[in-house]
Parts: structure tokens; C-alpha cells; sequence
């Protein structure tokens, strides 16, 4: 047996003494699992993201092409322990090593599939990656059929906004206005939510062009930590 096949099934024997059924049955019902749904057949197993983060720091050695095998898994805590390997790979890389575990990562977005799978990686790897770069490949994503890549866009955001850059969150909203997921809905008003927290009148006066026609949820998410009279008048101004 190959050294990194021993230590991939030691991971996956790992995470399965962590694994804990009836959490299972409540995340697949929390992450929407069900025929129809969002994540449609997805398997759990009942591991929480501290466990995993913990094992993800175990195993910072794993190759990358056994991380991406671990990516592809069915099993939803295996594909987010691979992306927080990814993340502190990343973390740790030199820039040659960045650039391969980003475009990698893009490579793999189908199995990316999930909000939370999403939400813990692209602003360390995407957002860290392009912040001083060109921004194209967040438009591109950003229209995506793959609600996944469209989330991945706007969340990247996020670094450049922990950053004081604003640019590409407000205009991946204005792009992302109308889309109709309540998943980018919900993404976009908390970045909008960020935003404001570092500088209130750009949030403010996106808020004025556009509070009348974006859904009600990303207005509630954008407006969330506003005092109460306030969250009022934006939602009385509808």
C-alpha cells in the first residue's frame, strides 16, 4: 500500500471514530438534503467543524492529488475536511504552490457543493489568491448556472472586504441582484452586512439605489445589525 493511500484511509478511519449519528440526521435535514432540495442527496455523518478542523491540521502533509480524492468523496464531512486541508495548504504554500491549489480548487467547484463547503474555503483560497490580481474570474463565476461558483464569487469578496476594497463586492451585488436562489440572496446581504460594518455610507448608499428591488432577504441580511428604528425605515421603504 502506497504511503499516501495508508494515510488517507487512517484520515477517513479518523473521521469515522468522530462520526456521530444522530448529528448526522440533524445536519441532513439543516443542509437540506431531501428530494428536490438544494443538496439533494448528500450523506453525512455527523462530525463537527472544530473535529475537523483539528484533523485537517493532523494531516497537513497529504498530497494534493490525495486531497482532491478526498474531495470527490459522497460523504459531505470528507469534501470539507479536504477544502480545510486546502485552506492551511494554501495558508503555507509559496506563491507557485498558491496558484496550483487555487486553480485546483476551481477545477473541482462541482464538488464544492454546499454553502458551508463554500463559505470555509473561497475567501482563503479564491479572494486571498486574486486580491492582487484581476478580479475577472469572479465574473465569470458570478455568471455561473452552478449556484455553487456564483456563491463562490461573491464570497470570495469577503478577504477584499476585510481589506477596505468594496469594488467587486458591490459590483458582483448589483450583477447578482436579480438572481434567484435564496442561498446568493442570503450571501450577498451578509457581505453587504460586512461592508457596512467597515464603512457605513458605501453600505448606505447601495442601499438607497437598490433596498426597493432586491428580495427581502438580502435587504434583512444586509440591515441585520442595524438598531431597530433604522432596520424599520429600510424595510417600511420598500
Amino acid at each position: 500500500m502506497k504511503r499516501n493511500d495508508f494515510n488517507l484511509n487512517n484520515l477517513k478511519a479518523r473521521l469515522g471514530e468522530c462520526a456521530d449519528k444522530d448529528k448526522a440526521e440533524i445536519l441532513q435535514r439543516f443542509f437540506k438534503t431531501g428530494k428536490g432540495q438544494y443538496a439533494e442527496g448528500d450523506i453525512f455523518i455527523g462530525v463537527t467543524v472544530p473535529v475537523m478542523r483539528k484533523i485537517a491540521g493532523e494531516y497537513l502533509d497529504l498530497e494534493l492529488d490525495v486531497v482532491v480524492t478526498l474531495l470527490k468523496s459522497p460523504i459531505h464531512e470528507e469534501r470539507l475536511l479536504s477544502l480545510l486541508i486546502l485552506v492551511l495548504k494554501f495558508q503555507k504554500a509559496d506563491l507557485i504552490n498558491k496558484e496550483k491549489i487555487y486553480l485546483l480548487y476551481l477545477k473541482h467547484t462541482k464538488h464544492i457543493n454546499n454553502w458551508d463547503l463554500v463559505d470555509l474555503s473561497a475567501k482563503h483560497i479564491v479572494g486571498s489568491f486574486l486580491f492582487d490580481k484581476g478580479r475577472k474570474p469572479l465574473y465569470i463565476l458570478a455568471k455561473s448556472n452552478n449556484l455553487w461558483e456564483r456563491r463562490i464569487a461573491i464570497l470570495s469578496t469577503h478577504y477584499f472586504i476585510e481589506r477596505n476594497d468594496f469594488t467587486d463586492t458591490l459590483k458582483l451585488s448589483e450583477i447578482l441582484l436579480a438572481d434567484k436562489h435564496d442561498l446568493i440572496h442570503k450571501a450577498i446581504g451578509w457581505m453587504l452586512r460586512e461592508v457596512g460594518k467597515r464603512d457605513l455610507t458605501v453600505e448606505d448608499e447601495f442601499l438607497a439605489k437598490y433596498s426597493r428591488i432586491m428580495p427581502r432577504t438580502m435587504l434583512r441580511y444586509a440591515i441585520e445589525r442595524f438598531p431597530e428604528e433604522k432596520r424599520k425605515q429600510w424595510l417600511g421603504g420598500r
